[in-house]
């Protein structure tokens, strides 16, 4: 075995290893119905997956098999859409949220979502009045976000209860959709294996997707923002970037960061006035988007989007995973007030190091988002270890950028190819490794790229 493949075959095992003992754990600890449904199924996928890997060592193997790329597609089946269809189908639609969090079949974010599409057609926002409850509320009565989320909700508010009007079905066809049409816009790419497993088969992703979803369109949004920003002609360039990240910053707060790298990339990459054309067309479509839900209650979307996620909100945030920021703050009022100086001091770093050195193309968008989100996931003091899923993501998606090519060098090199490649072209073109060795030039410098 080769040195290169070699490394890619550890790898390999290290990522299929990790990911059967994060399952496993899940499978036989967690407290949630959901978390423990995927782990079964996740465990067994992960296993195989690695047993795969092993026997891939062999050169006895038949190619379809020694692919790397067999092993993706057991783990993102098996530990992805099996246990998906499993829970919305086992959803009982007068399912009442009750024995909290036992019976739970998904995470209550996909109630949420649905509840608010509801709401927006009914009351013309998706923001409950919480004085109309005649109780104090708890976390589960908010909307912590934009009302670019709601459009998930709809397929349930508009044809009712169904597996298939679930909001997770709707969080997964439309990642799909968005990570699709970023390849397109980036010139389909030969995707790494290492980008697969990091940006769609890692535990954090399928996890997510299964039980909650919502963070995961979120992130092929900012994806598919990154790679519009660099493309040249009519269909991309400020203006469909800047409607993208619009729509991601109206979905949920947490990608605000991704907005700044976009920006500084932009005025970079294009100059002022592509910098004003940019904001203003996140200004014009996030007021398309604000303004009339904040019309009808404002003190509602205040109290849900902005309050409630600070922390302010008239219910605490159960946001609470023992991070070091979370950890810190729970020393008291100075260990609060330590995180928070930690998370400035990290932000003003992060702001310094983009206009020194801004991005230059849609994987040093990735690169410095992820190292962004990373960072002030890691420092808050009030956070969620799942929230881990963004810069995870972000890096796979920064290895996919890092091999885009212009069509004309991949067909030339398809032509001027010889020699057998044994049923793993990712040895040559697809290896994580020689993606990130590899000097990345944006599409504009490389000119018109399809």
């Amino acid at each position: 075995m080769e040195p290169t493949r070699r490394r890619s075959w550890r790898l390999d095992l290290l990522f299929y290893g990790v990911g059967l003992a994060f399952a496993a754990g899940n499978a036989i600890f967690s407290e949630f119905y959901g978390y423990r449904v995927w782990g079964n199924f996740a465990t067994a996928g992960y296993l195989i997956a690695f047993v795969l890997t092993v026997l891939q060592a062999s050169s006895r193997m038949p190619p379809t098999v020694r692919s790397r790329w067999s092993p993706v597609g057991v783990a993102g089946l098996l530990a992805g859409v099996v246990p998906l269809l499993v829970l919305v189908f086992v959803r009982d639609p007068g399912f009442v949220w009750g024995r909290w969090p036992w019976a739970f079949p998904s995470q209550p974010e996909v109630w949420v979502v649905e509840r608010s599409a509801r709401l927006l057609l009914d009351n013309g926002t998706p923001y409950p009045d919480l004085s109309l409850l005649g109780r104090p509320p708890v976390p589960d009565d908010y909307t912590p976000y934009g009302p670019g989320m709601t459009i998930f909700g709809l397929p349930r508010a508009l044809f009712g209860d169904s597996p298939f009007t679930d909001a997770r079905i709707a969080f997964a066809v439309g990642t799909v959709l968005l990570v699709a049409l970023a390849l397109k816009v980036m010139g389909r790419p030969r995707v790494p294996v290492l980008a697969a497993q990091l940006a769609a088969v890692s535990p954090l992703t399928l996890l997510t997707i299964t039980v909650a979803g919502d963070d995961i369109p979120v992130i092929a949004l900012i994806v598919l923002a990154a790679a519009l920003a660099f493309r040249a002609g009519s269909f991309g360039g400020p203006i469909t970037s800047g409607l993208a990240i619009a729509l991601v910053i109206n979905m949920k707060l947490t990608a605000l960061p991704a907005l700044l790298v976009l920006a500084i990339a932009v005025f970079a990459a294009r100059g002022r006035r592509a910098l004003l054309i940019f904001f203003g067309t996140v200004i014009i479509t996030s007021a398309v988007l604000v303004l009339p839900v904040l019309l009808v209650d404002p003190a509602a979307f205040v109290e849900h989007v902005i309050l409630f996620p600070a922390g302010l909100g008239e219910a605490g945030s159960p946001a609470a995973s023992p991070l070091p920021g979370h950890l810190i703050a729970q020393l008291g009022p100075i260990g609060h007030a330590a995180s928070l100086a930690l998370l400035a001091a990290a932000a003003c770093a992060i702001t310094v190091w983009l206009v020194v050195r801004p991005p230059r193309d849609p994987a040093d968008v990735m690169l410095r988002t992820a190292v962004g989100l990373g960072t002030a996931i890691v420092l808050a003091p009030a956070t969620r270890w799942g929230y881990l899923v963004y810069p995870l993501a972000m890096a796979g998606a920064m290895l996919a950028f890092s091999t885009a090519e212009p069509k004309e060098a991949r067909e030339e090199g398809t032509r001027t190819a010889a020699g057998p490649t044994d049923g793993d072209h990712d040895v040559t073109h697809d290896d994580a490794y020689e993606g990130l060795n590899r000097p990345i030039a944006s599409p504009d410098a490389r000119g018109s790229q399809a």
